[in-house]
């Protein structure tokens, strides 16, 4: 990891592939990082959506494409 992270095994799953990582913070706003495709995004450092979206123009082309994409599929 390129973060400051804890990873272990997923105690919850009998799926050996599966992990957790814990002690990280989003780079922006320094929450608490929540690791899934649905909770942010990894471009040089984490970053939640919430700040990528208020931020959007400050990320490459192919990024905010991304968070574009990410729309329809969220509540």
């Amino acid at each position: 990891l390129l973060e400051g992270a804890h990873v272990v095994k997923d105690p919850f799953t009998p799926d050996k592939d599966k992990f957790l990582i814990t002690g990280s913070h989003w780079s922006l706003c320094s929450r608490a990082v929540c690791v899934g495709t649905d909770c942010g995004l990894f471009y040089s450092k984490s970053f939640c959506l919430p700040c990528v979206k208020e931020n959007l123009k400050a990320f490459p082309l192919e990024i905010q494409e991304d968070v574009d994409k990410r729309k329809p599929q969220q509540k």
